[in-house]
C-alpha cells in the first residue's frame, strides 16, 4: 500500500514505538491520528506531524469508538491501524504475599490484548466498505506482540500471555479479512528503547543491550517503525508475526 494521503491511526502514539511509527507515517505523507491514554502527550506529539492527538482508553468500547470516529471526522476512515498501546506490569502468579491480585492480570490483558482487538474490530469495520486500492487492498493492521509471547520470563505471566494472545489473533484475523483486502500482521520486538526501559539505570540498560547477540544493544523505536513501513508497503506480508529482536532468546529470569 502506498502511504501518501492515507488516513492512519497509531495507538500508544504519544511515546516510544508508537511515536516513532507515527513520525514515519507522517514523513511518508500519511494523515496520522495519535491515540493515547495521555491525551495531552498525544496532542503535543501530533502537532509537529500535522496530525491530531486523541485521548482514548483502548480497552473501553465507548472510548475507542469515540476515538475512531474523531479520527475519521478529521482524516476520513483509516486504512492503516498500528496497535502500540500496552503495559508491562510485572508480578509472579504466586508471590511472597500470596497469589497475584486478579485485577493486575485483568488490566494487562484488557489493555494489551482486548485493546488490540477493540481497535482492530472498529477500524476493520469501517475499512472494509472503502473503495479498494491498487491490488484490491483496503487496509493494513499491524499489532505489537513481544518476544515474551514465546519466552516469557518469571514475573511476566500477565504480559507474556497478553502478547501470546496477539500472536494467536493475527492469523485468524488475516484469514477473516482476506476477502475484503485487509492485511493483518504483528511485530514481536525484543528489548527496545521504550520510556520504561530508558527509565532504568544506565548500567542496567547496558547489561540488557549486551544480552542481544547482534547488534548488542537495545533496539531503537525507529527500527520498529521501519518494519511497520515495510509491512504496509509489501502486499505479500500477511498473517505473520515477525520477530524484531537481534536474535535474542529470553532466559527464564
Amino acid at each position: 500500500m502506498k502511504v501518501e494521503g492515507i488516513a492512519a491511526i497509531v495507538t500508544g502514539g504519544a511515546s516510544g514505538l508508537g511515536l516513532a511509527t507515527a513520525q514515519a507515517l507522517a514523513g511518508a505523507g500519511a494523515k496520522v491520528a495519535l491515540v493515547d491514554l495521555n491525551e495531552q502527550g498525544a496532542k503535543a506529539a501530533a502537532e509537529p506531524l500535522g496530525g491530531i492527538g486523541i485521548g482514548c482508553d483502548v480497552s473501553d468500547a465507548a472510548s475507542a469508538e469515540a476515538a475512531v470516529a474523531r479520527a475519521a471526522e478529521a482524516h476520513g476512515p483509516a486504512r492503516i491501524l498500528i496497535n502500540c498501546a500496552g503495559v508491562a506490569t510485572p508480578g509472579r502468579i504466586v508471590g511472597k504475599n500470596g497469589p497475584l491480585d486478579l485485577s493486575v492480570y485483568s488490566r494487562v490483558i484488557a489493555i494489551n490484548l482486548i485493546g488490540t482487538f477493540n481497535m482492530m474490530r472498529l477500524v476493520a469495520a469501517a475499512a472494509q466498505s472503502l473503495d479498494p486500492l491498487d491490488g484490491g487492498e483496503r487496509g493494513v493492521i499491524v499489532s505489537t506482540a513481544s518476544v515474551a509471547a514465546y519466552e516469557g520470563q518469571v514475573g511476566q505471566a500477565a504480559y507474556a500471555s497478553s502478547k501470546a494472545g496477539i500472536v494467536g489473533l493475527t492469523l485468524p484475523a488475516a484469514r477473516e479479512f482476506a476477502p475484503v483486502g485487509i492485511r493483518v500482521c504483528a511485530i514481536a520486538p525484543g528489548i527496545f528503547e521504550t520510556p520504561m526501559l530508558l527509565g532504568l539505570p544506565q548500567d542496567v540498560q547496558d547489561s540488557l543491550g549486551r544480552s542481544v547477540p547482534f547488534p548488542s544493544r537495545l533496539g531503537k523505536p525507529e527500527e520498529y517503525a521501519d518494519l511497520v513501513m515495510s509491512i504496509i508497503r509489501n502486499p505479500m506480508l500477511n498473517g505473520e508475526t515477525i520477530r524484531l529482536d537481534g536474535a535474542i532468546r529470553m532466559q527464564p529470569r
